[in-house]
């Protein structure tokens, strides 16, 4: 477990899966991450390079199957710790018997940095094969709700920082069906509750704005979750578990119709032989 620390937050995480597993406020005295438990055993898993879940699991690349299970490999993967620093940590993954899977080479980079009270996580991908690369990636930081043991669950709400109107993408068995349903209509607050994940993760693909704030009516804590640039958004929490996780996504799962060829998928990311591409999102605690 690595650790950074500065006048205002702690923070830990793990060459396995290169996972944040912990922020903590040293003006609050709180954690903010889910610290793992029976509903879900993961904190903050990193997706790449396929974001959701493929149709039949496989994806076809110049006529050949490749099978990834959702999510892809890296949530799983041992990274190498390739730089750090008081306030900086980068890991690495490059390709190796694990990821025979996936037919392309390359660099995963997944950093994370301190900015007074703000921890910057960043994905870096490098192409370093000869043609070019087909890839998705996407965060799923999952963060404790509620943040006292006074508060109820319901007691949260999302806010966005813009009024929106916007539907989740209905999901049948983890891929997209084509039915939606609105969940914003013009508004910008979402409130929280168990039955709110019981069709799984709320699927966005058309979200204006570029910051959603947990908060709470009991209390004055909570955190901002700044994010510029993904195409569609997962908003999840595991069956009447204490979290809520904010998913900023390039690319996301199959549709139930795809057929099934990755370099018709929508919302690949395309990346030409030694080309770079990286995004970026913040945690705010307060």
């Amino acid at each position: 477990m690595q650790t950074l620390e500065n006048d205002f937050l702690k923070i830990l995480s793990s060459a396995q899966g290169a996972e944040l597993q912990s922020v903590f406020s040293k003006h609050t005295n709180l954690e903010y991450m889910w610290q793992a438990g029976r509903e879900w055993t993961k904190h903050a898993p990193l997706l790449f390079p396929i974001v959701g879940q493929l149709k039949g699991d496989t994806f076809f690349y110049s006529n050949k199957p490749f099978e990834l299970s959702r999510h892809g490999f890296a949530r799983d993967s041992a990274f190498v710790i390739s730089d750090q620093s008081k306030n900086h940590i980068q890991y690495l993954l490059q390709q190796n018997t694990a990821t025979d899977n996936y037919p392309f080479c390359f660099n995963f980079y997944v950093s994370y940095t301190l900015f007074n009270n703000k921890v910057e996580t960043k994905f870096e991908i490098e192409n370093i094969g000869s043609e070019e690369m087909y890839f998705s990636v996407g965060g799923h930081p999952a963060f404790r709700v509620p943040l006292h043991d006074s508060e109820n669950y319901d007691d949260y709400y999302l806010e966005f920082d813009k009024q929106e109107n916007a539907s989740r993408y209905l999901l049948l068995d983890g891929l997209l069906s084509g039915q939606k349903e609105y969940v914003l209509c013009n508004t910008n607050v979402l409130w929280l509750s168990k039955s709110l994940f019981y069709k799984d993760a709320l699927v966005f693909k058309d979200l204006q704005s570029e910051r959603i704030s947990i908060k709470s009516k009991a209390s004055s804590n909570g955190l901002h979750f700044n994010f510029n640039g993904f195409d569609s958004f997962g908003i999840w929490a595991a069956k009447d578990a204490d979290f809520v996780c904010l998913e900023p996504w390039m690319g996301h799962t199959d549709w139930l119709n795809h057929n099934q060829n990755i370099v018709d998928k929508e919302g690949i990311i395309r990346l030409s032989s030694e080309g770079k591409f990286c995004c970026n999102y913040f945690i705010e605690p307060f």
